[in-house]
């Protein structure tokens, strides 16, 4: 469920291939640039390469304390009787250590737990990249977009340099209007210019999550404009019940819980024992020795371990409560921004372009006949392109806050039963 995290973000929803130039290429959809981010991006390798760590972890808890072979010299290399070695005693030993409390059984519940944890962790490091991607292509659409709505400027500042000219050279106005069209066709060149730089920019950012210098794609596909009716915010956060970083918290609690099992286990102190054979020489009598060790005062000095492990799994319970509040917080926010544009984005398309593109249509008429000036003309264009300016600056804040839900719930939360949001394309359609 979460690898396709993206695949539905964004620009995915309702395909529109936007090509470039004379070339044609096949276009780079968003689940091409997951794949390629998906095989190449060293950081979804980061908790597979923790594995083997963990695994090593494991099988050293599970050793038993090592057995112990000693050796020891008595009544050799002193004076009198004890001179030399005719009264020496050598000790053979073996020596070893019980435990008690469950030690073992502990420090490998802490060692798996810790390995359970790891698919948690590599499931938000998914989301969180697949998030990255989705928001790395969403800026070469909207450069995409930006560059159309430049070239539609550039278009009508130039039918309005080439009618300035015919007036000037008709006398019917002063030379001002023709600097004027000319130096707002420049303006509209410059808009051109910078949404080509931010269009290879952004492709340099997507490829660079693949490790590829070179974009090697020209032609990107998906419309931003589209914009897909949500689910309920009830149904969204029901599924933030099981987005993985809440997963990645219970993975903790599970550690912790292993870490205060362990730390009681010192409550019960371990049993040092030891066998082995004493052979003296005088005598050349051979017997044999055992004994044993408990150290005193083992609950004492295991409290405070106990009670810090305890504290820490405490702490656990309060950290998921206030991740799982500040998840729901962004969640909630991420989805009334996304109603909001969506709404802009609507009445935009509906009830503010087509009046304006019709309006500005008017104007050009009216202005060719001498009915208003230059300036009313002029700022009709402007209003018209800063108009699809803020319906794209909504559609890009509402597939950003997209991502964002996609990224907290791990799944598309596109309502199958819903119609997209409609949009007025390069031409403003009436």
């Amino acid at each position: 469920m979460w690898m396709r995290l993206a695949a539905l973000a964004v620009v995915a929803f309702v395909p529109c291939v936007h090509a470039q130039g004379t070339k044609t290429p096949d276009p780079l959809t968003l689940d091409d640039a997951i794949a390629r981010v998906a095989q190449y991006h060293p950081g979804l390798r980061l908790a597979d390469a923790q594995r083997p760590i963990w695994d090593a972890r494991r099988d050293a808890a599970a050793l038993a304390p090592p057995l112990t072979v000693g050796v020891e010299l008595e009544n050799a290399l002193g004076t009198g009787d004890a001179s030399g070695f005719r009264s020496a005693e050598l000790t053979v030993t073996l020596a070893g250590v019980l435990e008690r409390g469950g030690k073992l059984d502990a420090r490998r519940a802490v060692a798996q737990a810790n390995i359970d944890s790891l698919a948690p962790q590599r499931e938000t490091t998914r989301l969180d990249l697949l998030a990255e991607v989705a928001r790395r292509y969403l800026a070469i659409t909207e450069a995409r977009q930006r560059l159309g709505i430049a070239s539609t400027d550039i278009e009508q500042r130039r039918r309005a340099v080439a009618a300035a000219r015919l007036r000037l050279q008709a006398g019917a106005s002063p030379e001002s209007v023709l600097l004027t069209a000319q130096a707002m066709l420049a303006q509209a060149e410059l808009d051109r210019d910078r949404a080509r730089q931010a269009d290879q920019s952004a492709r340099a950012a997507l490829s660079a999550l693949w490790r590829q210098r070179d974009p090697g794609f020209d032609v990107v596909t998906g419309d931003p404009l589209q914009l897909p009716a949500l689910q309920d915010f009830a149904v969204l956060a029901e599924e933030l019940q099981r987005t993985p970083e809440l997963a990645l918290l219970a993975g903790e609690r599970r550690i912790r819980e292993a870490q205060v099992q362990l730390a009681r286990t010192a409550a019960r102190p371990d049993l040092s024992w030891q066998v082995g054979v004493r052979n003296t020489r005088d005598s050349r009598d051979t017997a044999f020795v055992a004994g044993f060790s408990l150290p005193l005062g083992s609950v004492a000095r295991a409290a405070p371990e106990i009670r810090a492990a305890e504290a820490e799994l405490a702490l656990n319970s309060v950290e998921r409560d206030a991740r799982a509040l500040q998840l729901y917080a962004t969640l909630a926010e991420a989805h009334g921004r996304y109603l909001t544009a969506q709404l802009e984005v609507t009445r935009m398309a509906r009830d503010v372009l087509p009046q304006l593109k019709r309006a500005e249509n008017a104007a050009e008429k009216a202005w060719r006949a001498g009915a208003i000036s230059y300036m009313e003309w002029a700022q009709l264009q402007a209003m018209r392109i800063d108009a699809r300016q803020r319906q794209l600056d909504a559609a890009i804040a509402a597939q950003t806050a997209l991502i964002e839900i996609q990224r907290l719930t791990g799944q598309s939360m596109v309502a199958a039963s819903d119609t997209p949001t409609p949009h007025v394309s390069t031409e403003d359609r009436r």
